[in-house]
């Protein structure tokens, strides 16, 4: 008797949720580039280059996210560029007067902030296997 193993259906759900928000972060990084710019630390060189690849990599990650031979590849590259984009949002709210959102609320921009944690678990977690090895 073959058994047939069974999605997680919410995992699933999930990674495609993931993807959308990645690749609707990637299109923004184009389409917005100058406020991804003005949170960016003063130390990083080429800042709009810098935005351009870290959308390029997004939009890279979301498609490869949603084929399952490079899913679990994407999800470490999204969780690497949760990671190096951290600094950027820190930087946002300690100093969001030289951002292109100068009023926006330290409640906010600190939840953001946090919020990131929340980032960096989803996309491990779809770096796991889907299914449990069998014994």
């Amino acid at each position: 008797m073959v058994t047939r193993k069974r999605k997680n259906p919410l995992k699933s759900a999930l990674r495609v949720l993931l993807a959308l928000a990645v690749g609707g972060a990637g299109v923004a990084h184009f389409v917005s580039p100058a406020f991804f710019v003005s949170i960016m630390p003063d130390a990083l060189p080429w800042h709009l280059e810098l935005v351009y690849l870290s959308g390029v990599f997004e939009l890279l990650g979301a498609i490869g996210l949603l084929i399952p031979r490079t899913r679990r590849a994407a999800a470490w590259g999204v969780l690497a560029l949760f990671i190096a984009v951290y600094p950027a949002n820190i930087h946002h709210a300690l100093h969001p007067e030289t951002s292109a959102t100068p009023d926006a609320s330290p409640w906010v921009l600190w939840t953001r902030v946090g919020f990131q944690f929340v980032l960096f678990a989803w996309a491990w977690w779809m770096t796991r296997p889907d299914e449990p090895k069998e014994a």
